[in-house]
């Protein structure tokens, strides 16, 4: 017996707001016609995923298919290559190297390439095929340059465009489509919001804002969300704030972290996003998670192998393991540690191997390594 569904037709903020389960096979069309991004655009209902963990389905030319996936799924911007990107070495030299590890083989990391300039505390997004190291301090001033590496082909930086602004530390987003650089510092903390196409190299184009000005937090994204966490500028934030990706605007709400810090980092799989490390005024180990889908405070999630800020975070990895590379532990020490974690398992942090060499305000992003 056929069963006739009927298409639901709303807003993308009407949609993600009700969060419904759509039924197998149902049609959810999300109509804007004052965003272009999200003009027209459908998710496919398989009676179990709520509206925020499916994916939207494209079709562009010959090819169709998902943007990326929800719930626990693979989505098309994670990959097993995880990428290091610049920092300041045992010498607090800035650095142009850029160094890799495979995810799911724990081991020390393998130069990859260069940077097209010596950087620290860059702003990485990655789509799995390509990531882009943007802005940093190179030879103490702020840079808009956005570089890109192909995950699969070791090789120095290749040019992607520039910024709207110049600007360090602050945080990458995504969902597999495009790729948002938020908030960082330039003169005081800087609230904007940038964002790239990843399909298409260019210079980045206005995004929206955040609350506040604020350097030095990490960030996560799941299909759906961007979330920035943490960070400050000249104080010590536990804000939590997101965009709808697809939609450019202004940030939300999202709730709290568990304690206020700056220069900790994020990883994330398709569902949850965790913070790791920072600085308090203390070096601290703490790992908190949400669940991206749905704003709220943050939960403990365990510890880093110790009190460490200044590191890097791989952001969207392999939807299994979240890991952290790098950072400063004070007393003129830093560090070559590799360290992941389940990020659906939470728990302490366990040793991954080592970078080539001590490195701090290193940043990461991850990708396909094929």
């Amino acid at each position: 017996m056929a069963i006739r569904l009927q298409m639901r037709k709303d807003s993308p903020a009407v949609w993600d707001s009700a969060n419904p389960t759509l039924l197998a096979g149902e049609i959810g069309y999300a109509w804007d016609s004052a965003d272009s991004a999200s003009f027209g655009r459908i998710k496919i209902g398989d009676g179990a995923s709520t509206w925020t963990q499916l994916a939207y389905f494209y079709s562009s030319g010959d090819s169709a298919g998902l943007y990326s996936s929800g719930g626990g799924a693979s989505a098309v911007w994670y990959g097993d290559r995880g990428l290091f990107t610049g920092g300041n070495n045992s010498s607090f030299s800035r650095i142009d190297n850029v160094e890799y590890i495979t995810i799911t083989s724990p081991g020390n990391a393998t130069d990859f390439g260069d940077l097209s300039a010596v950087a620290d505390y860059c702003l990485n997004t990655s789509n799995g095929t390509i990531g882009c190291s943007a802005g940093g301090v190179s030879t103490g001033t702020s840079r808009n340059t956005i570089d890109y590496f192909t995950f699969s082909t070791t090789g120095n930086a290749t040019d992607f465009g520039d910024l709207t602004n110049a600007r360090y530390a602050g945080a990458g987003g995504g969902n597999g489509s495009i790729g948002l650089f938020m908030n960082g510092q330039a003169n005081g903390g800087q609230n904007t919001i940038d964002y790239i196409t990843f399909a298409s190299p260019g210079n980045a184009t206005d995004f929206g804002d955040f609350s506040s000005g604020r350097k030095s937090g990490g960030g996560v994204n799941d299909a759906t969300y961007s979330v920035y966490g943490c960070g400050g500028s000249g104080e010590y934030t536990n804000i939590l704030e997101y965009v709808t990706t697809a939609t450019p605007g202004n940030s939300t709400d999202f709730g709290d972290a568990t304690a206020s810090r700056q220069y900790s980092q994020g990883v994330c799989d398709t569902t949850y996003g965790c913070f790791g490390g920072g600085f308090s005024p203390s070096y601290l180990d703490v790992i908190d998670y949400v669940t991206i889908a749905t704003p709220g405070n943050a939960t403990d999630f365990g510890n880093l192998l110790q009190g460490t800020s200044h590191l890097s975070g791989t952001g969207p990895t392999n939807a299994t393991y979240g890991v952290f590379g790098g950072g400063y532990i004070g007393s003129s020490t830093s560090l070559n540690t590799i360290q992941y974690i389940t990020i659906a398992s939470p728990g302490n942090a366990t040793d991954f191997g080592d970078l080539g060499a001590e490195r701090y305000g290193v940043t990461g992003m991850g990708g396909s390594p094929s």
